[in-house]
């Protein structure tokens, strides 16, 4: 068995993301289809008609959007907060898992896939080594290196077993804090959402000033790190 998946390691592994696609092309589909008009009450159907299939999928990807999204959503009432826990956690911890074995069986693909990432690439191995596996507790919460840090260490020899257990648990966690934060403040958040559609002209252009401003300190950061 081990020398099959050795010598079929590179299909295995694109294999595994095809359940992931199929899910986005679905969600898709009945995105188009679904009733309503206009994006927005197609969209509001389509969470509630699939909400944890979309939540799962979006987990995949660690997109706290989604978290934010079950947790306003438990708080009126279309879905459950435990439930949605669960299924983001769930999401998560197989996110990193795919992201864990594509760095520990595919190697070569992973230097020439991402050698824009050299320098986020190095700065995950410092800390590994600087701070050790409660690294990947935090990693989630780090934009820019969330999926840096699994593949990562699955280029080392850390042990398969204790990551898995250690991402379990942290990827419960990051679901928790944000869904629960989420639901605590869902009024909040729908206010704000009314806002940002009465507002788009200046919720876009302060949207774009943090995203900017987050990934020039992240950029800062690790070419600071590759000088040392």
């Amino acid at each position: 068995m081990k020398a099959f998946f050795n010598k079929n390691k590179d299909l295995l592994s694109q294999l595994a993301l095809v359940p992931i696609f199929l899910l986005i092309i679905f969600i898709g589909y009945e995105l188009y289809h679904a009733p309503g008009h206009g994006f927005e009450e197609k969209m509001v159907y389509l969470l509630k008609e699939y909400g944890y299939i979309i939540l799962f999928v979006w987990s995949i990807m660690e997109g706290e959007a989604g978290l934010v999204m079950a947790g306003v959503l438990s708080h009126t009432g279309d879905m459950n907060l435990w439930l949605a826990i669960l299924v983001a956690g769930l999401g998560g911890f197989v996110g990193d898992q795919i992201y864990f074995y594509i760095g520990r069986f595919n190697k070569e693909y992973i230097h020439k896939l991402l050698k824009s990432q050299r320098r986020k690439f190095a700065l995950a191995h410092l800390w590994l080594k600087k701070y050790g596996w409660p690294i990947i507790f935090v990693q989630r919460f780090l934009y820019g290196m969330r999926t840096i840090i699994p593949m990562s260490i699955g280029l080392t020899r850390f042990s398969a077993k204790k990551f898995a257990i250690i991402n379990f648990i942290s990827a419960l966690i990051w679901a928790s804090i944000t869904i629960v934060l989420s639901y605590i403040f869902g009024e909040e958040i729908l206010n704000l959402l009314h806002w940002v559609k009465a507002h788009w002209y200046l919720a876009l252009p302060l949207g774009a000033l943090i995203a900017g401003t987050i990934y020039y300190t992240m950029h800062k950061i690790t070419a600071k790190k590759e000088r040392r």
